[in-house]
């Protein structure tokens, strides 16, 4: 007799494989292929059978055969049978004992996490809008059109499109129309299908930044050259020969201060005379408590600027939806680097975020999240300022970090006593590029958003007694 696929959806909506053969007859063969498929683990202790009638009709067998060949398992101690629960597979420890057993492996136990997670780059996880979500990847659901569920557009489902396009231009200031925007899933993603495809390099970077981005790049043969920080941003004038530059001007990672207006407005002129192009890293450019956010420098000029966003601060990073908003010569090469098939997010995901924009709900979570963020890092300062007077909160009252200035020479210490204390952060070392030629400043990378709120004063009391004295 033939494999064969058991499909017992009747009741329990499972396919079971099994491999049966005529030698010993028919019930001795299903036997044999259920008592294998307990041994080796397919069927895990509890797993649910098909009743006898639909496995009867799918192997092509009678009932009784089915009926006999449980009984026999059960007598064995391989099945189980009880009123009303089905036929199921035995609970035990392990396999049951023979040749072909297979024993598990041993998994070693997880390291335990850190007690106070103060690591940059992540929102406070628990607050992400259930409620909301479910009711607009509800509204998305029932009123998509069936083409929906087929082959889709490269760039991305025109829903959501003109709803960044409506919601960046009235939040950010980017000036766009839906047929410049590519939906991606993040920033990395974002740099993979404009590097080395569609743009080449050298390119210049902030002199520190995320070192991810740094390897991506490297991996892609294009060589970074940093630029050095001061307390006006990136100095734009030392551009040298390079065609593209990489910065985060709304807020800069992770020092935290925002490009100077006329650093902005350099910047466009530099990349107008030599026919370059900026990519800005629009990263948290909705969380500034101190002011109203400053609006895009693509807006400065949209022919020169790649505005790169995504919803892994202001939402959750597990969604992976992100955008670009192109200068209109380069759609087309990123549409063909992205191709026709896989590398999309999903369309579902996407029509949910649409609806989660054009409905309100993505605005209303950002100022609630923009309040809750600024009185965490008020608690921050107020904290410093009463425990440890000495250390210093650099940058702007902005984004989901703060920096703490050290003295020289003590972040490795302090990094070090950090991690006694059960506290997972990053120095500000981590974050330097490594041909940077500025002087290096001595600092911790404090994620103040990442922590659940009732957690949060406990973190904050932790790290000041981590900190070096005065």
């Amino acid at each position: 007799m033939a494999d064969s696929w058991v499909n017992s959806a009747e009741r329990i909506g499972a396919d079971l494989h099994l491999e049966l053969s005529a030698a010993g007859g028919r019930r001795a063969s299903l036997i044999r292929a259920l008592r294998e498929a307990v041994r080796s683990g397919r069927l895990a202790p509890g797993t649910r059978l098909p009743p006898y009638r639909s496995l009867a009709a799918d192997l092509g067998v009678a009932r009784n055969t089915v009926a006999d060949a449980y009984a026999e398992l059960v007598a064995e101690g391989w099945l189980t049978a009880r009123q009303g629960s089905g036929t199921r597979v035995a609970d035990r420890a392990a396999p049951l004992g023979g040749a072909h057993t297979r024993v598990p492996k041993k998994v070693p136990p997880r390291a335990r996490g850190p007690r106070h997670d103060l690591r940059q780059g992540t929102p406070d996880v628990s607050s992400f809008p259930r409620a909301a979500w479910l009711a607009s990847y509800r509204r998305a659901l029932q009123q998509a059109p069936n083409e929906v569920f087929g082959p889709g557009d490269p760039a991305g489902r025109i829903e959501l499109r003109r709803a960044l396009a409506a919601y960046l231009a009235r939040a950010r200031g980017v000036r766009t129309e839906p047929d410049r925007i590519v939906i991606c899933s993040g920033f990395a993603h974002a740099l993979r299908l404009l590097f080395p495809s569609v743009l080449k390099g050298p390119l210049a970077v902030e002199s520190y930044g995320l070192g991810f981005h740094r390897e991506l790049l490297a991996a892609a043969s294009v060589r970074t050259v940093p630029l050095p920080l001061d307390e006006d941003g990136a100095r734009v004038g030392d551009l040298g020969r390079e065609r593209a530059v990489l910065l985060t001007p709304a807020h800069q990672f992770p020092t935290g201060g925002p490009l100077h207006p006329a650093r902005r407005a350099a910047v466009v002129d530099w990349a107008r005379a030599r026919g370059g192009v900026i990519l800005e890293d629009d990263y948290d450019g909705e969380f500034r408590y101190d002011r109203k956010p400053i609006g895009a420098v693509q807006g400065l000029d949209p022919e020169r600027v790649i505005h790169i966003g995504s919803v892994s601060k202001s939402l959750s990073p597990a969604l992976r939806l992100g955008w670009m908003v192109l200068p209109e010569r380069y759609v087309d090469a990123v549409l063909a680097v992205k191709g026709e098939r896989e590398a999309w997010v999903s369309v579902l995901d996407q029509l949910a975020l649409a609806d989660f924009v054009a409905s309100g709900s993505y605005d209303r979570h950002v100022r609630r999240m923009r309040q809750r963020y600024r009185g965490r890092r008020d608690r921050l300062v107020a904290a410093l300022a009463e425990r440890a007077p000495h250390i210093e909160v650099t940058g702007i009252a902005a984004g989901l970090h703060a920096v703490l200035r050290l003295p020289p020479g003590t972040e490795r210490s302090a990094v070090k006593a950090a991690t006694w204390q059960g506290i997972a952060l990053d120095g500000l070392a981590e974050f330097r590029h490594p041909e940077a030629t500025m002087a290096a400043t001595d600092g911790l990378v404090v994620g103040y958003a990442t922590p659940a709120e009732h957690a949060y004063g406990a973190a904050v009391e932790a790290l000041c007694g981590a900190l070096p004295p005065e």
